[in-house]
């Protein structure tokens, strides 16, 4: 009976660990981040990211959003310039069940069992949100967001790249205790 007060925990574990994203960060130490109020998109760097333009408009959306959470704004004579960089793979995980198929003995049974393995075919997606300084043109902050991506719903895909976003520019600026 204990074991089932558990279940929701467990199933609630299982479901957030596939949507995890793992974020990592890079950054000039040298750069004081306070001097940055305003940023604006650097197209030729946008364009140059293979996805599709409807994604990479929902992107921009949420770093501006993201941003102007932070009291950046958006300028045509901005301190940064924010560029982004795609990568997508898929992600195969093989699970052997160590179980055969025949007749015969086991050590917990006997008759026909079955067992074999699981495939798991999952696309994973790298978002790079890098910010250079417009004056000097030097990448001061990277951040990387990899996760799995979502293609069920418009919906559930927008708000999977809001929290990719979000994730990644939680680190920005370096320093800030969250």
């Amino acid at each position: 009976m204990k074991t089932l007060k558990f279940l929701p925990l467990l199933m609630v574990v299982l479901f957030t660990s596939c949507s995890t994203v793992r974020v990592a960060t890079d950054f000039d130490k040298d750069v004081n981040f306070n001097q940055y109020n305003s940023f604006a998109f650097f197209k030729p760097g946008i364009d140059k990211a293979e996805i599709s333009d409807l994604d990479k408009k929902r992107i921009l959306r949420a770093i501006d959003a993201n941003l102007s959470m932070k009291g950046m704004e958006k300028s045509k004579t901005p301190d940064l310039l924010v560029s982004i960089f795609t990568k997508q793979r898929e992600r195969v995980d093989v699970y052997n069940n160590r179980f055969g198929y025949g007749w015969g003995w086991h050590p917990w049974y006997y008759g026909t069992y079955y067992g074999g393995n699981t495939v798991s075919r999952t696309s994973e997606g790298t978002l790079y949100i890098d910010l250079i300084d417009a004056k000097t043109n030097n990448l001061v902050w990277q951040g990387m967001g990899k996760a799995d991506l979502v293609t069920e719903s418009i919906e559930r895909k927008e708000e999977r790249i809001r929290e990719i976003v979000a994730k990644i520019l939680a680190e920005y600026p370096p320093g800030v205790s969250k």
